[in-house]
């Protein structure tokens, strides 16, 4: 399974938390899909470019988002980092985006929902990841 589709199966999984249980905090959103962290965040950056998905304060709900500034301008940094360096990993792209390293994950999304990237897992136990552009 590439990584473009596990980010789809956690995209599902917060679309279908937040459709059946309504506005939900980030904890409370994280911990019911079981989701780690950057594939939570991840989903986000995919359903912020659908524009599917907003965010007051700590709370998320589905609606027109409000997270297309901050997430497009991060995967227009990431774009270019990828089209500079090639297969390039999460770390590195921050340094290189000059962005911080959680804020790589919902521009990863923003980018695999367009279908701009492809990436693979490099350390399972430490969850450890690169992606470059298709």
């Amino acid at each position: 399974m590439s990584i473009v589709d596990t980010v789809e199966q956690s995209v599902g999984k917060v679309w279908k938390a937040l459709d059946s249980k309504g506005p939900l905090t980030e904890n409370i959103l994280m911990l019911g899909t079981k989701l780690e962290s950057n594939m939570f965040y991840t989903a986000v950056g995919w359903l912020a470019r659908e524009n599917k998905i907003c965010k007051e304060d700590d709370t998320y709900k589905l609606g027109e988002t409000n997270l297309t500034q901050k997430i497009g301008k991060d995967a227009g940094k990431v774009w270019r980092v990828l089209d500079t360096w090639g297969e390039v990993d999460v770390l590195s792209i921050s340094r290189l985006a000059r962005i911080e390293v959680k804020d790589v994950f919902p521009a990863i999304g923003w980018l695999a929902r367009e279908r701009k990237i492809e990436g693979k897992m490099i350390d399972l136990e430490e969850n450890k990841m690169k992606f470059w552009l298709k």
